[in-house]
């Protein structure tokens, strides 16, 4: 069973992207983190996101461990292309290529794998904490603990009050208070 993550219009040229992708390629997952951690390229730090994006996938979809995979495959290809311009002398322009890359990286599970057991999903135990939020709030409102508190309002902003309107206001001077230094006189 193969597991996919992709990822588009990465900002680097994909000639030095396929230098990284290259190293992993066939690579268990946890020896392939290793080089990508360590690995001085600067595409190697989104094809390590983009390899934990695979294994995320591999967890929740189909139940697999981490220690069980290893990068099948690894397909670097060229994206959208951003044209720009430079000027050089003499009135010339010399045009800028800026290119992007399209990753795709597909995990396989080695002969043997053992599926893991579901691990239990946040919103279960989200459900069951604001479950005994509840009944705490219920069991206060029972023993007397609901006194109504003023709510405290903020002041409306300056600028729906006639303060604003006046010729010299402003927040920094404090009022009506003119300002000390003008560049050009009135």
């Amino acid at each position: 069973m193969a597991i996919k993550a992709k990822l588009k219009h990465l900002r680097i040229s994909p000639r030095k992207v396929r230098l990284v992708a290259n190293l992993i390629n066939k690579m268990g997952v946890i020896e392939a983190e290793k080089q990508l951690k360590f690995l001085p390229k600067r595409s190697a730090r989104p094809i390590l996101k983009l390899l934990n994006s695979a294994v995320a996938n591999a967890r929740h979809n189909d139940n697999l461990a981490k220690e069980d995979l290893y990068v099948d495959q690894v397909v670097v290809e060229a994206g959208p292309v951003l044209k720009r311009w430079r000027a050089r002398a003499m009135g010339r322009a010399a045009p800028i290529w800026k290119r992007t890359s399209h990753i795709a990286i597909t995990l396989q599970a080695r002969s043997g794998a053992k599926v893991q057991e579901p691990v239990k999903t946040e919103t279960e135990s989200v459900s069951q904490s604001v479950e005994q939020v509840v009944d705490t709030v219920d069991t206060k409102k029972e023993k007397g603990f609901d006194k109504k508190t003023k709510a405290i309002h903020p002041k409306k902003p300056y600028d729906t009050t006639s303060q604003s309107k006046k010729k010299f206001f402003s927040r920094q001077t404090l009022g009506n208070a003119k300002k000390l230094f003008r560049r050009k006189s009135i």
